[in-house]
């Protein structure tokens, strides 16, 4: 029999009375839940142990690394597999050495041989954060998409020479009087926050929309490749609710986002065996803007998966808090 949520009391965390268990599906039985483990540590380490080869010879690779030294998000827990929400798991009723210790921590419980996610341990901060980020994904797929940015932030964010953030690790592949020349020229359209705020003070006024963080759900959009690579910092503040196999999807759309932007850069990243798009041609703009347009049409279903996701962990977690 499937196992049930049993309150570890009447009350919550959010102050409410439960008003009743939550039904927990089909647990997924041990033998599958070993495969499907095993499964996503090896997709994981594609990426990961690379990355740790690198971080031991100190030798950072400032594309394939950057999901990693940005979002903060660790390998170790990158090679986590979490079912999701509301999915069990068959534990069996003694210890199995194979279990792992990350779901005999809060959010999961116990019960009957079976362990799940219980809604009763999200706190209430988290909740909220949780949905923030449901409401700003519903804000972004609801807008049009902008394709003609043309991925000038990286070549505004080094407007002047003043800070160059790459500076040291790579070179530039132009002078900078043609980099000033060129951004000075084209209109900047940056809707991400997390890209204008790395403009220089130079770069600022000629950018055509003025993003802050507190108004960042008025301005993000699905054309835009942060915004799309952004679905994976979403996706792992959202764990272990939304499950691994969702963030992977995220985190290797992400990376292929990552290529991208650093290859319509001002950067050389001949090192590194990318070739650049060249957006200070005409061609290179639109060979940018159709990787552009297909990279978001492929983060469609990504966002809305997660918003899918959330909503499930949000009604739950309003249904044990009464509200």
């Amino acid at each position: 029999m499937p196992g049930r949520l049993a309150p570890s009391s009447s009350s919550t965390p959010h102050g409410g009375h439960r008003p009743g268990p939550i039904p927990t599906p089909a647990p997924i039985p041990a033998a599958e839940w070993r495969v499907r483990l095993e499964a996503h540590r090896e997709r994981a380490r594609a990426h990961t142990v690379p990355t740790r080869r690198r971080r031991g010879a100190n030798r950072p690779h400032p594309v394939e690394d950057f999901l990693f030294t940005y979002y903060r998000h660790s390998l170790a827990k990158l090679e986590q597999w979490h079912p999701g929400f509301p999915a069990a798991i068959e534990a069996g009723a003694g210890a199995d050495e194979e279990f792992p210790s990350f779901w005999c921590r809060s959010p999961y419980r116990r019960r009957d041989g079976i362990v799940f996610q219980d809604p009763s341990q999200l706190p209430s901060a988290k909740r909220e954060r949780l949905r923030w980020i449901h409401d700003l994904l519903v804000a972004t797929a609801g807008r049009p998409p902008i394709l003609h940015c043309h991925g000038l932030h990286e070549w505004a964010m080094v407007h002047r020479g003043a800070e160059i953030r790459h500076q040291g690790v790579l070179p530039l592949r132009l002078p900078q009087a043609e980099i000033d020349a060129f951004v000075e020229s084209r209109p900047l359209c940056c809707s991400h926050f997390d890209a204008f705020r790395f403009f220089p003070a130079s770069a600022r006024p000629l950018n055509r929309l003025q993003p802050s963080l507190d108004r960042r759900p008025e301005f993000e959009q699905p054309g835009c490749v942060h915004a799309n690579m952004d679905l994976y910092k979403w996706a792992f503040k959202a764990m272990p609710w939304v499950g691994a196999d969702l963030l992977m999807d995220c985190f290797e759309l992400a990376l292929e986002l990552r290529r991208l932007d650093m290859r319509a850069s001002p950067y050389d990243l001949a090192e590194f065996q990318l070739e650049p798009i060249a957006i200070e041609t005409a061609a290179g703009r639109r060979d940018y803007e159709a990787q552009q347009q297909d990279l978001a049409r492929r983060a469609v279903p990504l966002r809305g998966r997660l918003i899918g996701s959330l909503e499930t962990i949000l009604a739950a977690t309003a249904r044990v808090a009464g509200d």
